[in-house]
């Protein structure tokens, strides 16, 4: 059988390494492992959605209301936009794959940067596009415009704040890289994480609003992060009418589940338990920032609910990732990026403290 020959050099997404392997390879009880590989809310989700999740369990027989009406209306009022301004996805990664394949052919590249989220890269690919990357894992303004001149890329993604890295770009930034394309190039804004950059500061935050009238524009969010819907799938883009309709071509019927839908609806109420969550993120990151001082190495400065740990040349991460597993504690290994670094998913005090001491551990 022959495939398409764009899946040739294509990799397959790595996904965080579940519990679940961790017990059935190395024999520890479920409640000994830590999970700080996936970027989850380390609170899980709001007691508010569990609790409507049991509530509607009876009606997982039924399709979701395809028009998504209520969740988008929440979404409307949140970022005070209009429905016809919102698409809604199984995660926002189905909304970039919506994107590649409205946009891309073979005869067309896309922008990012060296190190950012895979599935821009293979959601291009699947399309047949040329792949053009920065020299920085950083979104600096100058290496994308130049990249911009030099191949009028079809799409641009902006990973900000950037996954798996950490860092973020000022709202200054990606509005002169906005600024310097014309409108044939789509600049895609990736916010998955942007409830924790406005947390931090807020010159990193970006609105919904503040792209709505540019034609060539859209924003990714997501229920995954802050609002600790990972395993329900939901993510939205927002943009100008026009461009949502023509994705809204891409789009299968139903394509979040009941459960996911009535979750998300439900999330939208609960902002306290959003607050609560970055608020214990924000007290723990500054343990794992004191802690890479103290052993002595360096981190990203991060904008997320992650760090990313950086090792000097005596140090390997894939040995320290392969140890930290065999200890129950589940990072992720960036060697796959080219980075020879860890990126840690802020848990609990506790989770924290089990991962603090297997390091020192593992590093002895």
């Amino acid at each position: 059988m022959k495939f398409n020959d764009s899946l040739k050099d294509m990799k397959i997404y790595e996904a965080g390494k579940p519990i679940e392997l961790v017990v059935r390879e190395f024999g520890i009880a479920p409640e000994d492992v830590v999970k700080l590989a996936s970027n989850e809310n380390p609170k899980g989700c709001s007691p508010l959605v569990a609790k409507e999740i049991a509530n509607n369990a009876h009606k997982a027989y039924l399709y979701p209301d395809d028009s998504f009406y209520e969740l988008k209306d929440r979404l409307s009022s949140r970022f005070d936009v209009k429905d016809e301004n919102i698409i809604i996805g199984a995660g926002s990664d189905q909304v970039l794959e919506f994107i590649s394949r409205a946009l891309l052919s073979s005869s067309d590249s896309v922008l990012m940067s060296r190190v950012t989220f895979a599935m821009y890269e293979i959601y291009a690919k699947q399309q047949g596009a040329k792949i053009i990357r920065t020299a920085s894992y950083e979104h600096r303004v100058d290496e994308f415009i130049e990249a911009y001149q030099e191949h009028k890329p079809k799409i641009i993604y902006l990973c900000t704040p950037n996954n798996p890295t950490g860092d973020g770009t000022t709202k200054e930034d990606v509005f002169r890289i906005i600024d310097a394309v014309d409108s044939d190039t789509l600049v895609v804004i990736d916010g998955a994480y942007m409830e924790y950059a406005k947390a931090k500061d807020r010159a990193y935050e970006i609105k919904p609003t503040d792209i709505l009238d540019r034609e060539n524009v859209i924003y990714l969010g997501t229920f995954s992060k802050a609002y600790g819907l990972g395993g329900m799938r939901v993510g939205y883009g927002i943009a100008n009418k026009e461009l949502i309709k023509e994705l809204y071509k891409m789009r299968p019927p139903f394509n979040i589940t009941t459960l996911s839908l009535v979750s998300a609806i439900k999330a939208c109420e609960d902002e306290e338990f959003v607050n609560e969550s970055i608020v214990l993120h924000s007290q723990e990151i500054k343990r794992y920032e004191e802690f890479a001082k103290e052993i002595g190495f360096e981190y990203i400065d991060s904008y997320t609910n992650f760090i990313t740990y950086l090792f000097p040349d005596n140090m390997n991460s894939t040995e320290i990732s392969d140890a930290l597993f065999k200890e129950g504690v589940i990072i992720r290994n960036l060697a796959s990026y080219g980075m020879n670094a860890i990126r840690v998913t802020i848990g609990t005090a506790k989770q924290n403290d089990r991962f603090f001491e297997m390091f020192r551990k593992v590093v002895a």
